[in-house]
């Protein structure tokens, strides 16, 4: 008989299931460092996992052309990211008021150019996004659209919704029963936040953390009245100590690191890692780059490293687009059989 010893388990699992198993084991760990240090958890992940993940990212996407037809088509992204860019740094411009609108278009826009081919239809329709979302009011706080364009779809969708849209694509596409195991782990670790919510336990926020936390306070004040735990103001103690704001806390933290290291974790299946010595020398000098903005000051790593993080989010929409599309076909094609 056989000895079942580890070396020969591990021959038996497929690559894929090798790498899911990986990923449970990540999530786990993402899900224990985030009951312990939150927001420290949180800041690490963006600063250090961030810039490295956007570099490596957005070098992938160029050698896949964007998952469009067309390179061309990504410069109207590009300058809808310059927009919103200019406004972060001068609250007064007049693109500061209109975010919701560039970030709804943008979507938008990378759906349309997966079926449209005609540039003048192209510009016509996302000209008639544009119009739609100013209609529609999609730049006034606290109102729904400006939430969910402006501030969820950059930041929780993208690393979670769309993170686990990844995760279920996998599985199906492989039938995969450890891909659907790890996307079950993955909704479990984000709901186990919100059903064991201890008061004590873990690390307190550090005043460093505190202050550099601030730049990102609106998203845990949008959650939270979403999640229906009511209100919390900006210079809320109870965003840094109560139990319900922690939780949601725990959530962005978990969601954020698991984002980066799933990534990571992907070298052997879609080789974001086989690019060319230089262009992985200039990657790994800006991220050491990028590293030490942070460390000098982590309000200048925010600002100086913002238009590269939106960026990547929207460079990415087509490949949202296109995981959605494919979550479709797949379960249709299991509903036929």
């Amino acid at each position: 008989m056989e000895m079942n010893t580890p070396t020969n388990y591990a021959s038996k699992l497929g690559s894929g299931d090798r790498i899911n198993y990986v990923n449970i084991g990540l999530m786990l760990i993402s899900l224990v460092a985030a009951y312990i240090l939150p927001f420290e958890l949180f800041l690490f992940s963006y600063a250090i996992l961030g810039p490295l993940h956007y570099l490596t990212e957005i070098s992938w996407l160029d050698k896949k052309n964007y998952f469009l037809k067309s390179k061309k088509d990504i410069w109207l992204l590009v300058l809808l990211v310059v927009f919103i860019t200019i406004g972060i740094f001068d609250s007064k411009s007049k693109t500061n008021f209109l975010t919701g609108s560039f970030l709804f278009s943008g979507f938008v826009y990378a759906l349309i150019l997966l079926f449209v081919e005609k540039l003048g239809i192209k510009l016509i329709l996302v000209f008639l996004t544009f119009i739609i979302s100013l209609i529609f009011n999609f730049n006034k706080y606290p109102d729904l659209p400006f939430m969910l364009f402006a501030i969820w779809l950059p930041t929780i969708i993208h690393v979670f919704l769309f993170t686990g849209a990844f995760i279920l694509f996998g599985a199906l596409k492989s039938r995969s029963k450890s891909g659907i195991l790890s996307l079950g782990v993955f909704i479990a670790c984000a709901f186990t936040f919100f059903i064991f919510m201890p008061a004590n336990f873990g690390i307190s926020v550090t005043d460093y953390g505190k202050q550099s936390y601030s730049l990102f306070r609106v998203l845990n004040i949008t959650l939270y009245k979403l999640f229906g735990f009511g209100d919390l103001q900006i210079n809320d103690a109870a965003l840094y100590f109560g139990p319900k704001a922690i939780a949601v806390m725990r959530f962005i933290a978990f969601a954020y690191t698991y984002h980066y290291l799933n990534w990571f974790s992907k070298t052997t299946v879609i080789k974001w890692n086989e690019i060319s010595k230089k262009r992985m020398t200039v990657i790994i000098v800006l991220w050491i780059v990028s590293v030490a903005l942070y460390l000098f000051s982590y309000k200048v790593g925010f600002y100086a490293l913002f238009l590269l993080s939106m960026l990547h989010v929207f460079l990415e929409f087509p490949l949202n687009h296109h995981t959605f599309i494919g979550i479709g076909k797949e379960i249709k094609s299991m509903v036929k059989k």
